[in-house]
């Protein structure tokens, strides 16, 4: 039940589940005493420079002593903005109290200052003082830097919103904020309500609108709670004036949420809201390139799709607002903006975030966890759970752009099939089309391209191939259908005086479908299945789709106004959010590009996924670039344009790990590299890492050497061979592992901190990962060594192929690592499925199971495998799947079935290893029919040619 009291005429709390007579915090910092400041604050400076002039001396003494006075007689009921205490004995400390007088700005910890000019130019005194706000040059040789310590930066009094009404709602409460006194940026709205909803015991919700205008709101869906949550691990408390949100972790007074820290912004085309953090420890903001865990030194991200090459501080193609923040003690939480404009999210090492958006409204869900897999799932139950994908999804996928004609591409397939190399589907990137139009094919050069499909189906292979959203515009009329039947339904964005705006990319002058307008998705359908009666492809790439434009705006360019040219625009890379994408002033369906842009991705990628459905009848395959919060229900996506770089083969770790943490977990990057010229040594450890990707896809660039693995040595195409047929053989896995992450939200690709978050040392391990829960991947990330170290937390680790068991305190091991080998451990208490691989997985799925033990110091051990037809859709929503769990405990392992389909009955297991069996049995029996084994040295234990069908229970045992 929530309590509410008023605490004094300037505070209001309540809470989301404490009483109402809290017990005082742990850390007094945290509860600060109030200090009265002045009615009208001046703002202060540090400049440097000599006070010639005695008479001035004596003013500014006689204004402090006349301002001394006046606040003794006049105290304000305002609270100041102090920065909290930071969580950590390492960061700078904030002060317990802020002095209240012009000095006070330089007693404010350089880390706890929230820039009041965020504006990307070298700010004077003057124009800092125009605004309120503090100056204080850091380095007064130096200009400061983008990222820098701000030296302009909110005053303690800076006027902000204070609470003029609350009152209590079915779901918590409502607030209405006013201000008195405006700010610098226009269009302020001086009155903004307030929702606090307590929507699930995990998960608070708070959302900032403007009452008297309709703005936007991002058009995904998203649960819609009708009672409050009767037990919330979240206490919620707000200050009245100036409004201050404190969201604190019940169980152990945790601050999550402090708003106090800096002042709120709503104006029309600039919100802005700060928190603390409560440690240093943050990831997710995709899409960027950068390590796992974010550097909190300064470090702005801008969230704004972009079609550029993978670089450090730039927006890339995705965007997705939302973090995961650990605690101390190893708790995590998350925090989600629901919003698509333009945006920075600025953090600075107090620890502290800003969200700094330029439209929409302020839609922040807190989840609190308490452990990161939960906070994750968590968050997916607000944006959506990720699609189950086809089967042959998890196979090898090949590509390149450069074939230049379906029979080299064809040759590129036998010759795979040739070595024996493992392969599912065959791609063509944008040289298959007719002057790279959309829904044709060069009739020269790949003419042969339906019997090339043919082909592939035949040996159980699949065909994809890209689409680019923008549709040529200048080809004669009534002989490109795409654009005439477009034009004629009015499907395309028009730019701001209501023509069809034309932009230019790979055909030259194009349109752009508008995939916010529902008669968009018809004409995409029609078009994709008009394609495929001639190239009955079975899945689609989208690329470019951002959108992409070779232009900044379009072809007449963009009109001044407000749209393209906001009072604030964050650091976009081009500098204007017209940047080779479409005007922010182009006219859609559901409203201004400036709205949507962000969103394109997601809305091209459920057109497309929607359509394959009606096509095909099956599940849908789509892989996109441009990606936004809710895609992994319609899209898997591939990081995009990397170069043949070592540098590349490590980030691709961070951003396949991110990805699965925001809920697109079908991702991999270009194995062996987009761009550049790769060598023989840097394929097969990329391809030794790409047979990990959840998504795994060999891609170069037109103009580049061949780089699949048959371009290679004897010896590096097997090394190559080897690595993939041993993804192959772990399909049963990897399957089963999205399976969960469709039904629960579990990742298939996480890092290690997420099993082990009380183990510090895990928190920026980006080298290594884990599949699932269980089995730890440590791949060579450098040229020219033969051993990798590899971070092991405390437990059993043994090693995949062989079974050797590595006990670790939680330490670093030094590992051999020939060019052929890929180190690969399991964790101790799991059981997981191998299948013997083949060359395609249609071949492999029947294959006769090989399953893997390893037990604990107890002996225990557990697992499961799900398993249907690998392509109906929602077999598992209509109950169309087997599943079977596996136990072993007192040495005896069971399996039972959870649910039964016909698909089990095609499973045979063949054999079982049990690794960490400390003592040779005497005897083995199978379903109490005493069975032959073989024991070895290494305490692993192997009982073959079992012929046991998994659709039935069955019993191995041994003494």
């Amino acid at each position: 039940m929530v309590s509410y009291k008023l605490l004094t005429p300037e505070d209001v709390y309540f809470s989301g589940s404490a009483s109402a007579e809290e017990p005082p915090e742990e850390r007094v910092e945290d509860n600060p005493p109030e200090s009265p400041l002045l009615e009208k604050q001046s703002v202060c400076s540090s400049s440097s420079g000599f006070m010639a002039l005695g008479a001035l001396l004596l003013v500014v003494c006689g204004v402090w002593l006349i301002g001394t006075i006046f606040w003794l007689h006049n105290p304000s009921n305002q609270f100041p903005h102090r920065p909290p205490p930071p969580a950590s004995a390492s960061a700078s400390r904030a002060p317990d109290r802020v002095a209240n007088s012009p000095q006070s700005c330089s007693a404010i910890p350089e880390n706890w200052r929230f820039d009041c000019y965020p504006e990307r130019i070298v700010v004077t005194q003057d124009l800092c003082e125009a605004r309120n706000c503090c100056f204080v040059q850091v380095s007064p040789e130096n200009p400061p830097s983008k990222n820098g310590i701000p030296w302009c930066f909110y005053s303690p009094d800076f006027p902000t919103y204070s609470v003029a009404t609350l009152n209590e709602t079915q779901l918590g409460y409502t607030a209405q904020l006013k201000k008195a006194e405006k700010t610098y940026y226009p269009m302020d709205i001086e009155t903004v309500q307030l929702d606090v909803m307590f929507e699930t015991d995990s998960r608070l919700h708070v959302k900032i609108t403007d009452p008297a205008s309709r703005r936007f709101e991002v058009p995904i869906s998203v649960p819609n709670a009708t009672k409050k949550a009767p037990s919330p691990l979240y206490t919620v408390e707000f200050s009245k004036n100036p409004f201050g949100l404190k969201v604190k972790r019940t169980a152990t007074r945790t601050v999550l949420i402090d708003t106090s820290v800096a002042p709120l912004f709503y104006a029309d085309q600039f919100l802005q809201i700060s928190t603390s953090l409560p440690s240093r420890f943050i990831y997710g903001l995709g899409e960027h390139r950068a390590a796992f865990l974010h550097d909190v030194e300064w470090n702005t991200l801008t969230m704004w799709a972009r079609d550029a090459a993978p670089v450090e501080k730039t927006n890339l193609y995705g965007v997705h607002p939302f973090y995961l923040g650990m605690e101390p003690g190893g708790l995590a939480h998350g925090v989600f903006l629901l919003n698509s404009n333009a945006m920075d999210v600025v953090l600075q090492p107090a620890p502290a975030l800003t969200w700094r958006t330029v439209g929409g409204i302020l839609d922040l869900y807190i989840f609190l966890g308490p452990d990161p897999s939960s906070v994750v799932q968590q968050y997916l139950e607000v944006v959506g759970l990720p699609a189950m994908p086809p089967f042959w999804a998890l196979g090898y996928h090949l590509c390149r752009w450069g074939y230049n004609s379906s029979d080299n591409t064809w040759n590129a397939v036998k010759t795979m099939r040739k070595y024996g190399i493992p392969q599912d589907v065959q791609w063509n990137d944008i040289d298959y089309m007719d002057k790279s139009l959309d829904f044709t094919t060069d009739p020269q050069n790949f003419a042969t391209l339906p019997d090339m499909v043919k082909d592939l189906h035949s040996h159980g292979q699949r065909y994809v191939m890209i689409l680019d959203p923008g549709i040529s515009s200048t080809q004669p009329a009534g002989s490109y259908w795409p654009y005439d039947e477009g034009l004629k339904r009015g499907v395309f964005i028009n730019d701001s005086s209501g023509q069809t705006l034309i932009g230019k990319v790979w055909p030259g002058l194009t349109a752009f479908p508008d995939f916010s307008n529902q008669e968009t998705h018809e004409w995409w359908f029609e078009n994709l299945q008009r394609f495929h009666a001639k190239v009955p492809f079975d899945g689609v790439w989208i690329d470019m789709n951002e959108p992409s434009n070779f232009l900044d705006g379009s072809l007449k360019g963009c009109p001044s106004n407000e749209l393209e040219d906001p009072p604030y625009s964050p650091g976009v890379l081009g500098g204007t959010l017209r940047a080779k994408t479409v005007c922010a002033s182009a006219q859609q369906k559901a409203s201004v590009h400036y709205n949507l842009h962000s969103l394109y991705g997601l809305m091209e990628a459920k057109a497309s996924s929607s359509a394959l459905k009606r096509i095909l009848g099956k599940r849908p395959f789509v892989i996109s670039r441009s990606t936004f919060p809710s895609q992994g229900l319609y899209s898997g996506h591939w990081l995009g344009d990397n170069q043949s770089r070592w540098k590349d083969l490590h980030t691709s770790i961070c951003g396949m790990l991110t990805f699965n943490m925001v809920g697109i977990p079908l991702v991999g990057a270009d194995i062996c590299g987009f761009g550049g010229t790769t060598t023989e040594e840097m394929c097969v450890r990329w391809t030794q890492l790409g047979a990990f990707y959840p998504f795994s896809r060999n891609h170069n660039s037109i103009n580049q050497k061949a780089q699949d693995p048959t371009a290679f040595s004897p010896a590096g195409r097997t090394a190559m061979q080897e690595a993939l047929l041993l993804r192959y053989s772990l399909f049963p896995l990897l399957y089963t592992l999205f399976h969960h992450a469709h039904v629960d939200g579990c990742t298939v690709a996480q890092p290690l901190l997420f099993q082990f978050p009380n183990d510090e040392k895990t928190y920026a391990i980006d080298r290594q990962f884990l599949l699932g829960k269980i089995l730890l991947v440590t791949p060579v990330l450098e040229q020219g060594v033969n051993y990798v170290v590899g971070y092991f937390p405390e437990g059993l680790w043994y090693d995949f192929f062989t079974g050797d068991c590595l006990r670790s305190s939680g330490e670093e091991v030094k590992l051999d690592a020939p060019l052929y080998k890929i180190n690969v451990h399991l964790r101790e208490g799991a059981v997981i499925a191998r299948q013997r691989a083949n060359t395609t997985l249609w071949v492999t799925s029947g294959q006769r199971l090989h399953l893997i033990a390893t037990l604990t110091d107890e002996g225990t051990a557990s697992g499961d495998l799900f398993w249907d037809d690998g392509e109906t859709i929602d077999t598992y929503e209509m109950n169309q799947y087997a599943y079977v769990v596996f136990d072993v405990a007192k040495n005896v392992m069971t399996s039972q079935v959870l649910h039964e389909n016909t698909e089990a009955t095609y499973i045979t297991l063949e054999t079982v290893s049990f690794f960490g069996v400390k003592k040779e049995p005497t005897n083995v029996t199978v379903n109490s029919q005493d069975v032959p084994f073989t024991y070895k040295a290494n305490q692993v234990l192997t009982v073959r040619d079992l012929g046991l069908n998994l659709s039935q229970n069955f019993t191995i045992s041994w003494a």
